[in-house]
């Protein structure tokens, strides 16, 4: 039978990528938030899974994305990377031409007026007012300004809809038979990275302490016990920053998760009853997007 261990043990280790794991980076520094939702399933014979979205815009690749994360005990058909199977996809459902016609690299365009977002028209408007009006403070690195972000933040207000996964979309990696039970537009979030990088010996470091040395004499002001302290010491920083996002932030230790478990076991929503804030608005993720 499942149990309420077995759903936070899946969301709080599943899915490595290499010597990380993340789990839903609402604050992802390439990436500007713009909007985010929760939609729960559940199934026969306790299968069950859980599909986030994430919509931002990635200026490093000039497009606003839409990611969802997959998590659950019977995904299907995920994407790999780097021969890796990962648990997260992206879609890219602005219509290009529409797109680049209305931008100036990060910013939009004076004359600019609507994208083509799955055969539908998104209103755009170049009226700095209508920003301010809407509780959106602009960057302005020069008078009348406006961010790619910006402009879809504004956008997402009255076009929402548009801008989510359809259900044929949120299904790519979910079998057949689940029902959705539970959809939130907001949540009481916290980003988790853990970075788990294999300790490297004491032979090894002498080994790259002397490539290094003779390859370009990065190290040749340093003497190996110096060098040898000063990554053993970030080491111990690595380790004790994942000790305490592991016992703060994991999905498993706060209600958020707790209460979603509940939902999923029971398939009765009214245990989800949060008493943290809801804090998945862009405007509580000030430093996405700014690497």
């Amino acid at each position: 039978m499942l149990t309420e261990k077995q759903i936070l043990s899946n969301l709080d280790d599943t899915y490595k990528f290499g010597d990380y794991f993340q789990f839903i980076q609402l604050g992802h520094p390439y990436s500007c938030l713009i909007d985010s939702r929760l939609n729960v399933f559940r199934g026969d014979d306790d299968r069950w899974a859980i599909a986030a979205e994430r919509l931002g815009y990635n200026e490093r690749a000039s497009e606003i994305e839409l990611e969802i994360y997959y998590y659950g005990n019977c995904l299907v058909n995920l994407e790999e990377y780097n021969n890796q199977q990962t648990n997260y996809y992206t879609l890219r459902n602005i219509d290009s031409d529409s797109f680049f016609k209305t931008t100036d690299g990060p910013d939009l365009l004076p004359d600019a007026k609507y994208w083509l977002l799955k055969s539908e028209k998104v209103n755009l408007s170049v009226d700095v007012s209508t920003y301010a009006v809407n509780g959106i403070k602009l960057k302005e690195y020069e008078p009348g300004q406006i961010g790619v972000e910006d402009a879809a933040r504004l956008a997402v207000i009255s076009q929402g809809d548009l801008f989510r996964a359809s259900d044929d979309e949120l299904n790519k990696s979910l079998p057949t038979g689940l029902k959705k039970i539970l959809v939130l537009n907001e949540w009481h979030h916290k980003d988790f990275l853990e970075v788990n990088h294999p300790v490297i010996s004491d032979e090894h470091l002498k080994y790259t302490y002397e490539y290094n040395k003779e390859l370009n004499g990065s190290v040749a002001d340093v003497d190996f016990e110096t060098f040898a302290k000063l990554l053993r010491q970030q080491e111990q920083r690595t380790a004790n920053s994942n000790k305490r996002n592991r016992n703060k932030k994991r999905p498993g230790s706060y209600e958020t998760w707790k209460q979603i478990a509940k939902v999923i076991i029971t398939g009765n929503t009214s245990f989800y009853e949060p008493t943290l804030p809801a804090n998945t608005h862009w405007k509580n993720w000030p430093d996405s997007g700014s690497l």
